[in-house]
């Protein structure tokens, strides 16, 4: 190949004619030999079960699922637990798998040859899945490859049993221990919220009377207690006043009454008799027996007499009788004004006792609305962490009723299934090797050993075949150009005719 110049299409259809051959030898060699080729390696058949991921029955609405992890996850660690080397081993034993190899050896080639493909969804199904829908797989192929097409069969159908049974034991042991936990749970905030019931109650019985909600009831109580201490201060000054007022007329009463009685007493008495008696001697003397005075201070002797003689009798009668007598003989007036005193005392010592109690009332009071602050901010702590137990209480309480009915759900299979839509089929041709395969893989690598080849001898000619070539090799420009001429055989028979054969390909000659 002349370098130094652009090829056109005409030089590479050119290089193709001249190749052709080089080209076409191995591109038909390769498949005949690509499938002759794959009768070297043993036969591998392949079975394939179909399980269908069936929705849940009961609406999401309702029944929430126990199980939100995504279906993928779940049949990969599904997968992972199925192809433990524990339960290969109880299936190799129980089918005797492991014919001419070790149980290892078996578990190792069920583990490579199993492979899980999911269904992928049409496209009318993603546009009507509804927003927050998990569940977007509608199932999965279970494919298993073996030597032999009925124990391809027999294994890959108990593996896809064994799938089925794990995915039915894991959403079980789910939703019984989310049941149990969350039971644990709601046991846990019970108790919790009894303590802090009790917590409450003790609260409440300790500060009667004092918590926030008694607070404006507290400063009326109080705002009327000191109504009723005025009042009562009021009432009390006024008894106080008129019973001194009263004790003041009685004083003067006594003393008037006094005045008046001191002429009952002995020694008066016995000096009133003892100036009459001096009176009558003087008048005797002046006067006649019948003279008016004398008359009159006779009368007045002898009533003063009398008067002498009672208060002697009541003397000798005993002193607490004559103090009996002479109180009784007291004027209405005087006994009037005792008693309204002893009325005023015993009002004046209940407005005594109504105060005291009202400022004991008061000082209760007082000291409740000025502890009121800090007892709410105790109280609403407590009510705080109350309600928080509650709530806590609440949502326990509603997750464990949700938990049970996606638990009897799951047992009566109205939740997420997983069932068999096609069993392990028996495959009736092998799946590898494939020979087409084989054969097309043939012609495409013979297709590129001829083209490489046709490349790699293009490049190593070094030919002058075109006036392009003669320019590019000789850098010089081209003068005249003959083209190649050969000898033809007339009609006639004449030899000496010589005919012009035009070729694609012309030398030149400089």
């Amino acid at each position: 190949m002349i370098e130094n110049r652009e090829l056109t299409i005409d030089d590479y259809l050119a290089m193709l004619r001249r190749r052709l051959k080089v080209i076409l030898i191995p591109a038909l060699l390769a498949p005949l030999a690509a499938f002759l080729i794959s009768f070297a390696f043993p036969a591998k058949y392949t079975s394939r079960s179909l399980v269908l991921v069936e929705e849940q029955k009961v609406p999401e609405g309702y029944v929430k699922p126990v199980v939100t992890e995504d279906i993928s996850q779940r049949i990969a660690s599904m997968e992972q637990q199925v192809l433990s080397r524990n339960r290969l081993t109880a299936m190799i034993e129980r089918l005797g798998l492991a014919k001419g190899k070790s149980v290892d050896q078996a578990v190792d080639d069920i583990q490579t040859n199993l492979l899980i493909q999911p269904v992928l969804p049409d496209i009318t199904a993603t546009q009507r899945k509804k927003p927050g829908q998990q569940n977007d797989m509608p199932g999965f192929y279970v494919s298993f490859t073996a030597d032999n097409a009925r124990d391809a069969q027999q294994i890959c159908s108990e593996l896809t049993s064994m799938l089925l049974a794990e995915n039915l034991k894991a959403r079980s042991q789910v939703a019984q221990g989310t049941t149990e936990f969350l039971s644990r749970q709601l046991d846990e905030a019970k108790k919790n919220l009894n303590d802090q019931d009790s917590k409450m109650a003790t609260f409440k019985r300790q500060y009667m009377g004092q918590l926030p909600g008694d607070a404006d009831n507290n400063l009326k109580i109080l705002m009327g207690l000191n109504s009723q201490l005025d009042a009562n201060t009021q009432n009390l000054n006024r008894a106080t006043q008129d019973k001194a007022y009263t004790e003041s007329l009685l004083a003067q009463q006594l003393a008037a009454w006094k005045t008046s009685q001191s002429s009952s007493n002995p020694q008066t008495l016995q000096q009133q008799l003892s100036q009459l008696q001096t009176q009558l001697i003087d008048l005797e003397a002046r006067y006649t027996a019948d003279h008016p005075d004398v008359i009159k201070t006779r009368a007045d002797i002898d009533q003063v007499r009398k008067k002498l003689k009672e208060v002697n009798d009541a003397t000798a009668g005993g002193s607490d009788v004559a103090n009996d007598r002479g109180s009784g003989s007291e004027p209405a007036e005087i006994r009037q004004l005792r008693l309204q005193i002893h009325q005023y005392q015993d009002l004046i010592a209940q407005a005594t006792r109504d105060q005291k109690k009202l400022q004991q009332e008061i000082s209760v009071y007082q000291s409740r609305v000025a502890s009121s602050p800090a007892i709410e901010g105790e109280y609403k702590e407590l009510a705080r962490d109350y309600d928080n137990a509650q709530k806590v209480y609440q949502d326990d309480l509603a997750k464990q009723s949700t938990s049970k009915m996606a638990t009897q759900a799951q047992q009566q299979q109205q939740g997420e299934q997983m069932a068999l839509l096609d069993p392990a089929t028996l495959p009736d041709s092998p799946s590898f090797p494939n020979r087409l395969l084989f054969a097309g893989g043939g012609l495409g690598a013979g297709l590129a050993l001829g083209l490489g080849l046709a490349l790699w001898l293009e490049l190593r000619d070094k030919s002058i075949r075109t006036q392009a070539d003669a320019e590019a090799a000789l850098d010089l420009p081209m003068l005249v150009a003959v083209p190649w001429v050969v000898q033809t055989m007339p009609a006639n028979g004449n030899s000496h005719f010589w005919k012009r054969k035009r070729r694609p390909e012309e030398r030149a000659r400089v």
